[in-house]
């Protein structure tokens, strides 16, 4: 990776859905070079996937809290999973946007988004606490 790859890279980041064009007007390099490369840094896994940034409150998702979750790791150990299962199992539900393994005080945070309070009271104690291998789960609601 050099200095162009890096510069198409900083665009892609705030400007995912520019066109080769656009990304060659700020760059100054052909469209075609922006093209190549970006194929480039996507086989090489250097861009894994493109995405949209959406407003969470248009779409009724606008409850949001980071949960801590802490590991049972006897009952994960007994039922031969681990952390990473226990993560993956909690990234399926579509409330979840992520759920990260962490050292610490605690095994996995979430951030868990939702329209409200009474959907976050079902999705942590109807769902999340209910998932073997979840010891317990500490929540924080963000404010701002």
């Amino acid at each position: 990776m050099d200095e162009k790859d890096q510069k198409i890279l900083d665009i892609l980041k705030h400007h995912g859905d520019y066109t080769t064009r656009q990304i060659a007007k700020k760059t100054l390099l052909p469209p075609t070079t922006i093209h190549n490369r970006i194929r480039k840094l996507r086989k090489e896994g250097v861009i894994r996937k493109f995405t949209v940034d959406i407003d969470p409150a248009k779409v009724d998702k606008g409850f949001a809290a980071y949960v801590l979750v802490s590991a049972n790791l006897a009952v994960l150990k007994q039922k031969k999973r681990t952390q990473y299962d226990l993560a993956n199992e909690l990234r399926k539900f579509e409330f979840i946007e992520r759920a990260d393994i962490v050292s610490g005080g605690t095994d996995i945070v979430t951030i868990v988004r939702v329209k409200d309070v009474s959907e976050f009271d079902k999705a942590l104690l109807g769902k999340i606490q209910k998932i073997e291998g979840v010891d317990k789960t500490q929540s924080m609601i963000v404010i701002h």
